[in-house]
């Protein structure tokens, strides 16, 4: 066991990312000791990391507590590539002052990108996620892996692509996915396992080029890739315009009577550039319960 300390490169609101965790069943975290247990992947070996908040939004440090001495480093990068504690909010938050976004912007200052734990399990998530409530959207994430992956000292672990690669559909269909979502969860994995889509290297590409190499998966729309970009890779500029919480926040924030169309959102965010994606968390942030 080994302890780290570190800070953050600016202000950044760790207790709205445990609230944001706090919504996954399967993770392990307590929001008044301000700690989240990771599942960390490095090849085929399973880590556990142990983040804990002891400093403020203003003045953010952490305590980073790991199980194996021989990969800390490995296991450090892969902590802050997770929470990008690299990036600088307050220039992120400077911006806003400047647009017609100000006002939410003081009041939830500090919100990070809140990424998921890998590439792979966030792609089954928003596959899983799409055109369902959250509340059953959470149920079937939570039967998939709770049926098909590893728990690891009361953490678990999304199950492989070589593992659902070898599932039937009836499976899925047991749990009460329809059968096209459990094709879609099957096939793309079948496809991530037999290397023909390579979630890694995708992860390299500029958004345009994985937006159009994805869109051409089956089940797989533009919503899906563009959240998969923000919570699975952390892209700052993407704004799912076409997101019912986006639109209804924006119908709160800029007291319409009816949801703002598409294209009203396209032009009144222009300004938004290169920040979207912290538009969209703050936005998503100001209708949810904490």
């Amino acid at each position: 066991m080994w302890k780290e300390n570190v800070e953050a490169k600016s202000f950044y609101d760790f207790d709205y990312t445990l609230m944001r965790f706090s919504l996954d069943p399967l993770t392990r975290l307590d929001r008044e000791e301000r700690w989240v247990d990771v599942p960390v992947k490095l090849g085929e070996e399973k880590h556990i990391v142990r983040i804990q908040a002891t400093g403020t939004t203003q003045e953010p440090s952490f305590e980073i507590i790991g199980d194996s001495f021989e990969k800390k480093q490995a296991l450090l990068d892969e902590v802050f590539k997770l929470f990008q504690w690299d990036r600088d909010l307050e220039a992120v938050h400077k911006h806003f002052l400047d647009t017609n976004l100000k006002q939410l912007f003081l009041a939830h200052p500090g919100t990070p990108i809140v990424k998921d734990f890998h590439l792979y399990d966030c792609l089954m998530k928003t596959i899983i996620h799409q055109q369902l409530n959250m509340k059953f959207a959470i149920t079937l994430t939570t039967r998939f892996v709770q049926s098909f992956g590893e728990e690891k000292d009361g953490i678990w672990f999304y199950p492989t692509p070589e593992r659902v690669a070898e599932l039937p559909y009836e499976a899925l269909r047991e749990m009460q996915f329809s059968q096209r979502k459990a094709e879609y969860v099957i096939d793309t994995s079948r496809m991530i396992a037999e290397g023909e889509l390579n979630l890694e290297e995708l992860a390299e590409q500029p958004n345009d080029t994985i937006m159009n190499r994805m869109v051409k998966l089956r089940g797989v729309g533009p919503w899906t890739v563009e959240n998969w970009m923000m919570f699975g890779l952390g892209r700052e500029d993407l704004l799912p315009k076409a997101d019912i919480g986006i639109q209804n926040a924006l119908k709160f924030y800029w007291e319409k009577d009816e949801k703002p169309s598409i294209q009203e959102i396209a032009d009144r965010s222009e300004t938004w550039s290169p920040y979207r994606s912290y538009a969209s968390l703050t936005l998503w942030r100001s209708i949810e319960s904490n």
